[in-house]
Parts: structure tokens; C-alpha cells; sequence
């Protein structure tokens, strides 16, 4: 039992931590626009639930800790909840109301009676937060740590596999993909693995010579320590540098950034690439994962980082390295997420002000809603597709088929 706790504190706490950092800085980048165009703000929440501290400043905005630690909100003055976007005459009723409580033209200072491209630079505000941790992190990472660059060399090719047939050789050293130059085994593995079934073209130096050559990675299923299992793409190859190849590059400040900028674009590039193989049913979607694949890849990171032989002081300078490096991951894919164009989600918000800028008044009232229960019907779908993801990986379902034999 006391093995099973600190199991699940270990899988639990940091993902807590790591979710709540990236949440709470989604939402300060819809206060910290809000409060530059002069919207007033009733609530700023970490947590959900009943508050376990609470403090209110000289602007009257609550800063309250929640004992729910799932993330947190921002509740601008006017709103009724998330999702409230009122039509033409809810506009009047509420600034009927606030003239006839804090009198007339105090309806300048709420986010409903804003121009619409000071709300949907509040909206858009949020998910830009999350790149901005990603990029800060990723930033830190390649500064102080810095990263080893291992030209994409073959060591050798699998017989019978798509490299073979190719007429890939030990030596040959990878220079683009598809006509994109690449300098290191990660970038190729990364698109080698979201292209099963797609013809590739391959640029290699051999030798002294140039040689094109067209593959077709085979999709196969490996073991993870992080995800269990994947199905990915698989080429056939070893990729090992030469010695003297391999190098360790720490980056100026500056540099850093651009990386950082670089390495976020790669991984939403990743995304995209998987969710459009979703989309046109060259993937499956079993890779998708909710709260509890993130949970549990947050723990094995965890596991991985601590089991190493060092001293108590480099295993914690390593757990934490490698849950910031998880940060920025989740914050990168939370920001995606909320600029999906779904209603309830801050895309879905920006969608409406796309149609009033246009249109010149709000989206009538009953479109907004049934909007927004489609958005909601779609979202928890899509939550209940990924959680059945997770649960499969977490091999649940044959745990209690064991117990009922």
C-alpha cells in the first residue's frame, strides 16, 4: 500500500506542478493584456473549487489559491461564465445594468464593450503565453545546458527493411529530406516517424558524391518507456556519428532564443503533421493522449530522471531539468489546443470575433449557444478518444479481465 502511495504521488505530483505552471501562465496572458487595454478583472485563480487563500488588491481583484490544483481561470467583470459571449441585446441589457450601478459609460472598462481587436488580443493573448514559456524554457535549456548535435550517419541497415530497398549504405551521411536539409539524427528519426506508408526523398553524401534516393518507412510497433508502445514509421537504419563528429554546442543568449523559436516550431510542426495523418486516415490516432497518459509520461520522466547513479543533489538538478523540459511540451500543446477553432476554446472565441469584425454586430445569441454545445460535445470527445487511449496503454482493461477470471 505504501509502495502503491508513493507511486502515485510520483505519477501525480508532477503533473500537478507542471500542469498548473502552464495553466496559470495561459491565464496570465489574458490578464496581462486585459489589464493594459483597462479591463476590469474580478477574479485571478490558481486552482479550482473553494479558495484556500484569498487576497483582494487595490484594484478589486481577487487573487485566490484554489484546493482543485487542475489549472486555474480569469474572470473578467461582466462575465456570466467561460463561454459568455453576449448578441446585440444582451450588449444593451448588460450596459443598462452596469449605468444603472456604477454609472453611465462605466461599461468602457468591461471586456464585452472593448473594440473587437482588443479582445481578440486578449483572447489570442493566452495560447501566445503558453509559446512564450515554451520558447523561455527551451531558451534556458539551450543556454545553460546546451545540446549535442549528431550528424545523421548510418551505421548500418536492417536487411530487408525499406532502407535496404532504397539502396541505403553504411556510411552514407543524410543531408535533406524531401528537399530540407538536416543536420541531426533527432530531425530525421522525427520525420522518418510521422511518415509511414509516404514516400520520402533522400539526399545522402557517399563518399565524395551526392546520391538521391527515394524510401518508404514501414509502420511497426515499439515498446516506450514513456508511452508503453508507439506505431511509427521505421526506416531500417542505425544512426551513429563518426568519432569527432559528435559535438556539444552551448548557445549565446541571443542564439538561444532563435532556437528556442526554432525547437517550438518543430514541435507544433510535429502536431500538425500528426493530426493531418489523422485527419486523411493515414494514422489512427492512438498516440493521442489526455490527463492520464500525460500524468503517466510526467511520472516515467520523473522515474527516469531520479534512477541515475549520482549524487542526491544531480538526481534533483535532473528532475527538475527534466520536468521543465515536460513544461514547455505541455505548454506548447495546450496552446495549440485552445486555438482549435471549438467554440469554448479561445479559437472558438476568435472565430466569433472573426464574423462580428466582418459583420459588424455579435453573433446572434442562439448561434453562440449552439455553437458552443457543439464545441462542447466535440471536446469531450475528443478527451474520451484520448482517455480510452491512455487506458489501453495503462493495459487496464486486461488488469480487470485478470480479476474477474
Amino acid at each position: 500500500m505504501i509502495d502503491f502511495i508513493g507511486q502515485a504521488l510520483i505519477y501525480v505530483v508532477p503533473f500537478l506542478l507542471v500542469l498548473t505552471l502552464v495553466v496559470t501562465i495561459h491565464e496570465l496572458g489574458h490578464f496581462w493584456v486585459a489589464r493594459a487595454f483597462g479591463v476590469k478583472v474580478d477574479r485571478f485563480s490558481i486552482g479550482f473549487g473553494k479558495g484556500v487563500l484569498s487576497r483582494t488588491d487595490k484594484h478589486g481583484i481577487e487573487w485566490r489559491l484554489g484546493w482543485i490544483p487542475l489549472g486555474g481561470y480569469v474572470k473578467f467583470s461582466g462575465d456570466v461564465d467561460a463561454s459568455s459571449v453576449p448578441d446585440a441585446r444582451g450588449l444593451d441589457a448588460m450596459r443598462d445594468e452596469i449605468a444603472a450601478t456604477r454609472g453611465a459609460g462605466a461599461e468602457k472598462d468591461y471586456f464585452h464593450f472593448k473594440p473587437v481587436w482588443q479582445r481578440a488580443l486578449i483572447v489570442a493573448a493566452g495560447p501566445f503565453a503558453n509559446f512564450v514559456l515554451a520558447i523561455t524554457i527551451f531558451a534556458f535549456l539551450f543556454s545553460l545546458i546546451g545540446v549535442e548535435m549528431r550528424p545523421p550517419r548510418i551505421a548500418g541497415v536492417a536487411p530487408e527493411s525499406a532502407a535496404e530497398a532504397a539502396g541505403f549504405q553504411t556510411g552514407d551521411l543524410i543531408l535533406s529530406i524531401n528537399g530540407r536539409a538536416v543536420e541531426d539524427d533527432a530531425t530525421v528519426r522525427r520525420m522518418v516517424a510521422l511518415s509511414a506508408g509516404d514516400s520520402m526523398d533522400f539526399v545522402v553524401l557517399r563518399g565524395e558524391s551526392e546520391v538521391a534516393l527515394t524510401a518508404t518507412p514501414e509502420r511497426i510497433e515499439r515498446p516506450d518507456r514513456i508511452a508503453g508502445s508507439v506505431r511509427m514509421g521505421v526506416l531500417g537504419v542505425e544512426l551513429q556519428p563518426l568519432a569527432g563528429e559528435r559535438r556539444h554546442v552551448r548557445y549565446p543568449p541571443h542564439e538561444a532564443v532563435w532556437q528556442g523559436v526554432k525547437e517550438t516550431g518543430a514541435v507544433l510542426e510535429t502536431t500538425l503533421t500528426y493530426l493531418g495523418r489523422i485527419i486523411t486516415g493515414r494514422e489512427s490516432g492512438d498516440q493521442l493522449s489526455g490527463p492520464l497518459g500525460i500524468a503517466k509520461a510526467s511520472g516515467a520522466l520523473t522515474n527516469a530522471a531520479a534512477d541515475v547513479d549520482a549524487s542526491a543533489g544531480i538526481r534533483l538538478a535532473n528532475v527538475s531539468l527534466t520536468l521543465i523540459s515536460f513544461a514547455a511540451i505541455l505548454s506548447i500543446g495546450i496552446g495549440f489546443l485552445n486555438l482549435l477553432p471549438i467554440p469554448v476554446l479561445d479559437g472558438g472565441h476568435l472565430l466569433f470575433y472573426g464574423y462580428e469584425a466582418v459583420a459588424r454586430r455579435p453573433l446572434a445569441a442562439g448561434v453562440q449557444e449552439m455553437g458552443y454545445r457543439i464545441g462542447l460535445v466535440l471536446l469531450v470527445g475528443l478527451m474520451l478518444f484520448a482517455t480510452w487511449n491512455d487506458l489501453r496503454k495503462l493495459s487496464l482493461f486486461q488488469f480487470l479481465g485478470g480479476l474477474s477470471s
